[in-house]
């Protein structure tokens, strides 16, 4: 599968095992559930939509130990969830390059695919961290829980941006 991503000049293309956005469409029923994570370098965000796919919500923020861990995490949520999809934030640079971060996120995410028999998917996350925290000042959450709530509110704001996609 081939995903691609626009840079400043050119094209940039990387081979990924993971599906694309529209062959995720393609294959997901509208009966399950998905889970957004944004995977980051201290604590991972979790948030899960509803079974007709149409409001994220954060659900978790868990902190990183190991892949290994994270993916056992990531079975008993998808269990006790009926999930059926997993959208991982991809940080990709304001420039549409890729960084480090990004290919950190890029390695997890296949190993997650490798591991969990769903369909795995890349979405670009700028700026959903920036989102996560305007919206919940907006909300008029005090400080102290926007920071302590600020990855699985990423990973909603992530989340939501891939199923309204899906849905449209």
């Amino acid at each position: 599968m081939v995903i691609k991503y626009v840079g400043k000049l050119s094209l940039k293309y990387k081979i990924y095992n993971m599906i694309t956005i529209e062959d995720f469409k393609i294959k997901n029923s509208n009966k399950v559930r998905f889970i957004g994570l944004d995977l980051g370098s201290k604590r991972i965000g979790i948030s899960i939509c509803d079974e007709k796919q149409l409001i994220a919500t954060p659900f978790k923020t868990i902190n990183k130990t190991n892949t290994n861990e994270l993916i056992e995490q990531l079975k008993l949520i998808i269990e006790e969830n009926n999930v059926g999809g997993i959208i991982v934030g991809n940080p990709i640079n304001m420039d549409g390059s890729l960084g480090r971060s990004a290919q950190s996120v890029n390695d997890v995410a296949s190993n997650i695919f490798k591991s969990i028999d769903l369909p795995v998917i890349l979405w670009d996350e700028r700026l959903s961290t920036v989102g996560a925290f305007n919206l919940s000042s907006l909300l008029d959450v005090n400080v102290s829980k926007r920071v302590k709530t600020i990855d699985q509110n990423a990973a909603a704001f992530i989340l939501q941006g891939a199923i309204d996609f899906l849905n449209n």
